[in-house]
């Protein structure tokens, strides 16, 4: 096939219509140009193989690989075998569940509105309302993303992908089939959601989180399999919307990787919306009754039965790698479908990398993206440092939930002596001014140095204000900072002072 197309001579005249040089014309190189000079540039051309990097999937990992294997010059392939880009983040994952809890937000707010300037109740809202602000954001992302690996020359090949060889994939798009060969390959295919026990899911009283966005109606109850951070999350949505839920565990906390104090918050406001917990259960069976209506039964192992309109099964996910024929590239997945890799996102197969949420923890979009990344300089000989460890985690429940760095108990585990600074959301201007008087916000620093060493936040904007104490780990800062630092006021970066007062005056006594 022809590895090269001749660029046109031509320059691309873009207007800038942002800052200082609005209306201004800036003359720069099209992309062709750009995609051309890389090419003649490049330190190693194989011309054995159609592609320098393919990368099956074109969620964040496999996005972000192949954008950075195009600026390094290099002939690059994404092949998707989903209708749009952008890979399960995009289609039933993060971006539509993110949308729906805005839309669920909006909801309530808008409620609450009428409810004090009317007599009754509000309307319930409809399935039909809520899931139209994510469609339209869902195809929006995907326009973007499609715009991007075309401006960066990445072919995108459509269809159902899997290893013939190590070095060559069948694509397989129904009506037609193609092999490419690829001197290395990026898999990044994502995960599916876990199957339910003794039922099918049949998207209406059973279903998964890949299935909300095809909701047909709201439930008056739901009982949520699963306290992971899925299940949390939509638990804590569908209880803002005056659904009943129950949110069956077989531990008996959730989410014990987060500090202790901010899920207890977490659970306090859950069950002042009606969550009912019942931790250390396991399903035994799922079922349906014979209706009408028909509604879901978990039977669980202690004998306890739960009957609810709708069940949402969220106990795990599975990396979506049966289809790839790993046995002919030499690769084989684990029992929940992940593939291991090393340090450098390497499988046992040298030319093979994989990333994202497929290779397992931390399964977040955000370092998936970037795993995505260091893989291709990896793959591509490009110098890259290490993902730095200390990345943010964020749990878009309501309400929402982040934290960096280490945790109390992992502190206490390691014998680490660090002292504790809080700052209550009802102390600070900002938190009166949103009405959020329940945010609980914790900085953990290291009692001899002062080094911040972690940040647990949970109330309003927590994913957003987390990232002021990121950078301040990141760069190796602590207690002094946040003492002298000025921030504005009034907004809920005030935390930061006040929390660092708190553990100064400790530090002092």
């Amino acid at each position: 096939m022809t590895l090269f197309r001749l660029p046109r001579c031509a320059v691309a005249v873009d207007i800038v219509t942002a800052g200082t040089n609005r209306g201004r014309p800036r003359i720069r190189p099209s992309y062709r140009t750009h995609r051309a000079t890389r090419l003649s540039e490049r330190a190693l051309v194989n011309d054995t193989y159609d592609y320098d990097l393919v990368c099956i999937g074109s969620g964040p990992a496999g996005q972000r690989a192949a954008v950075q294997a195009a600026k390094l010059g290099r002939r690059t392939a994404v092949i998707e075998r989903r209708g749009s880009l952008g890979g399960v983040c995009l289609d039933t994952g993060t971006i539509p569940s993110k949308t729906f809890r805005e839309a669920v937000l909006w909801t309530v707010a808008s409620a609450a509105r009428a409810d004090s300037a009317l007599d009754g109740a509000p309307a319930r809202p409809t399935a039909e309302a809520l899931l139209a602000r994510v469609q339209d954001v869902v195809s929006r992302e995907a326009s973007v993303i499609a715009n991007q690996l075309r401006r960066n020359g990445v072919d995108v090949l459509r269809g159902e992908a899997s290893f013939k060889d190590p070095h060559r994939l069948v694509v397989d798009a129904g009506d037609a089939r193609r092999e490419v060969t690829a001197a290395n390959v990026l898999i990044a295919v994502g995960t599916v959601a876990a199957a339910a026990p003794g039922a099918a899911v049949d998207s209406a009283t059973i279903l998964t989180s890949d299935d909300i966005c095809r909701l047909t109606r709201i439930p008056k109850s739901m009982a949520v399999v699963g306290a992971g951070v899925i299940g949390m999350e939509y638990a804590s949505m569908f209880a803002a919307l005056g659904v009943e839920v129950t949110v069956v565990d077989k531990r008996e906390r959730p989410l014990e990787f987060l500090d202790s104090e901010i899920v207890d918050e977490l659970i306090h406001q859950m069950r002042k919306r009606n969550v009912y917990f019942r931790g250390g259960e396991a399903v035994a069976r799922l079922g349906t009754t014979d209706g009408p209506p028909v509604r879901a039964v978990l039977e669980l192992e202690s004998g306890k039965r739960i009957v609810s309109d709708m069940v949402l099964f969220s106990v795990g996910r599975q990396g979506a790698t049966a289809s790839l024929g790993l046995e002919n590239a030499g690769l084989c997945a684990d029992d929940r479908g992940r593939i291991a890799v090393d340090v450098q996102f390497r499988t046992s197969v040298p030319h093979i990398f994989a990333a994202g949420d497929v290779i397992g923890y931390p399964s977040l979009a955000a370092t998936s993206s970037e795993q995505g990344r260091l893989a291709a300089c990896h793959a591509l000989g490009a110098p890259a440092r290490a993902m730095a460890s200390h990345f943010p985690i964020g749990i878009y429940a309501i309400p929402e939930v982040s934290m960096v760095g280490a945790a109390e108990h992992e502190l206490t585990k390691a014998k680490v002596p660090y002292e504790v600074g809080i700052a209550r959301y009802r102390e600070i201007a900002r938190g009166q001014i949103l009405g959020d008087d329940s945010g609980f916000f914790k900085m953990l620093f290291h009692r001899e140095d002062r080094r911040l060493l972690g940040v647990h936040i949970i109330g309003t904007g927590a994913t957003e204000l987390l990232h002021i104490g990121q950078a301040v780990l990141g760069l190796g800062g602590g207690l002094d900072y946040f003492l002298e630092t000025v921030f504005n006021y009034p907004t809920l970066a005030e935390c930061y002072k006040v929390a660092a007062l708190n553990a100064a005056n400790k530090l002092a006594s």
